[in-house]
């Protein structure tokens, strides 16, 4: 028997290979489906079987597809509705591949149709559980995501969860490993440990999920302080329940080379985002104006999800030479199936067709400093709000990145303004967008809050604030 584990850090993601006696079934399969169709081919096995342990909300299964190339068959758990053939198991139902034996337990909770696949070795021994969204390692899925209905408010949910994992997963043995969808980063939990497998056992003691915890206060626990979901996650849960079309397809339409005459072209005609997917110094020095940075090398594809609000946009891209099909591959994972084209040479090509650039103004942190000392200046720190509330400048407002199309509007375009996140990553986005939407004067802080801090700038939190005003 083998299992191996595909981890995908960008979305925090892990998808299964299981291997036994010349067959093969694959766990979660991301959108790009060739790499499982080649391990299995090099290894002379037959991919019989893909289970889907939910309807994922965070990225598009490959699921699809992949039963296409292979003939292998889908499994969903009991009361999945499918817009494509589809086996829907029972409770308890089992599925031979080679020697081993794969269980279906439902466990719902995260959503009504979350399952969790039991692998029993060819002694019929309890090896592992793919467990889903329903447990992570140091955490346990969202109860918020499912389709709303008297039935599944995330009270009602969260007590399902509480039900299952005691009913169906906490009585399996110690030493079972637990193989989740999602690792640290990832939003469908709050908590998850930056470990991507375990021991049952060990997350008895460490999960408080699985700890001795009341059902009421398992369900408020689950169900306070839960961020709205990104926008992107209903749309990509609707995709994966009624089938999309195939990563080839969408290779085709978006890896087209386009001269800078034809990029602009299709720009003017298509009304296409222009999406500048290159480092933040490069597309700071010199972009195509209007063009919307997310960096290729970051969070790419929760970024797209979060700030592309239309899965529908014609996209064009601008990437260093030789990450085309990549990039093309990760907006269509989170279900940007739009890309129409690529800027062909790069954004070297623009530039020596003689087309306008545009460029951000960027400031380092000694500079910065100097300035703010001798004026009072307009900062906007785009973290998170509990980065803001555990950490900030005295002098800046909080404007998250994450709310970005909420906040655009409340100031003056003429004035000019300072942005700083972490480490320049979400400012140089908040920088582009902001450009793009009319801002005429943004200032992107180099070295983020960590070379700020180094720099001497008085910080302060919450807690400092509410004693000050106490105090006065």
């Amino acid at each position: 028997m083998k299992v191996e584990q595909i981890y995908t850090g960008c979305l925090a993601t892990a998808t299964y290979y299981i291997e036994s006696k010349g067959e093969a079934a694959i766990i979660d399969p991301l959108r790009e489906v060739l790499p499982y169709i080649e391990k299995a081919e090099k290894a002379q096995t037959k991919i019989k079987y893909v289970f889907e342990t939910h309807f994922h909300a965070d990225f598009v299964s490959g699921h699809v597809d992949l039963a296409k190339k292979t003939g292998a068959e889908i499994v969903y758990g009991p009361t999945a509705v499918t817009g494509f053939e589809a086996h829907i198991a029972t409770d308890g139902e089992e599925f031979k591949i080679g020697d081993i034996t794969i269980k279906a337990l439902h466990t719902p909770g995260h959503t009504l149709e979350s399952t969790t696949y039991l692998c029993l070795d060819e002694n019929r021994k309890p090896y592992c559980i793919f467990t889903g969204d329903t447990l992570f390692i140091g955490d346990v899925g969202r109860p918020d995501l499912a389709q709303k209905s008297a039935d599944t408010t995330p009270e009602a949910m969260a007590g399902n969860l509480y039900d299952s994992l005691r009913s169906k997963i906490m009585p399996l043995p110690n030493d079972v490993i637990v193989y989740p969808a999602h690792g640290a980063g990832s939003a469908c939990g709050k908590n998850m440990s930056k470990e991507t497998f375990d021991t049952l056992g060990n997350q008895k003691e460490t999960n408080y999920a699985l700890s001795d915890i009341s059902r009421d206060e398992f369900i408020k626990v689950l169900t306070t302080d839960i961020l709205p979901p990104p926008q992107y996650f209903p749309k990509n849960a609707k995709m994966n329940k009624e089938g999309i079309e195939t990563i080839d397809e969408v290779y085709d339409r978006g890896l087209h080379a386009l001269t800078p005459n034809d990029f602009e072209i299709a720009a003017n005609q298509t009304g296409a985002l222009i999406l500048d997917v290159r480092s933040p110094a490069a597309f700071a020095k010199g972009f195509i104006p209007n063009a919307v940075f997310i960096g290729l090398d970051g969070q790419f594809a929760p970024w797209v999800g979060a700030l592309i609000v239309d899965l529908s946009q014609p996209i064009l891209l601008v990437t260093d030479e030789g990450r085309e099909e990549e990039t093309v591959k990760r907006l269509a994972r989170v279900g940007y199936d739009y890309t129409i084209g690529y800027l062909k040479g790069g954004i070297d090509a623009w530039i020596k067709a003689g087309k306008e650039i545009d460029t951000v103004e960027t400031i380092d942190v000694e500079a910065f400093k100097q300035k703010s000392e001798k004026e009072e200046l307009q900062v906007l720190d785009v973290r998170k709000p509990s980065e803001y509330e555990a950490e900030h400048l005295e002098f800046t407002l909080n404007r998250p990145l994450d709310f970005i199309n909420q906040w655009t509007n409340e100031f003056d375009k003429d004035q000019p303004y300072y942005l700083h996140c972490a480490g320049g990553y979400r400012s140089m986005i908040s920088s582009s967008i902001l450009k793009a939407r009319g801002y005429h004067h943004v200032i992107n802080v180099n070295g983020g809050f960590d070379a700020l801090k180094n720099a001497g700038f008085e910080t302060t939190d919450f807690v400092c604030q509410s004693k000050k005003m106490k105090e006065s």
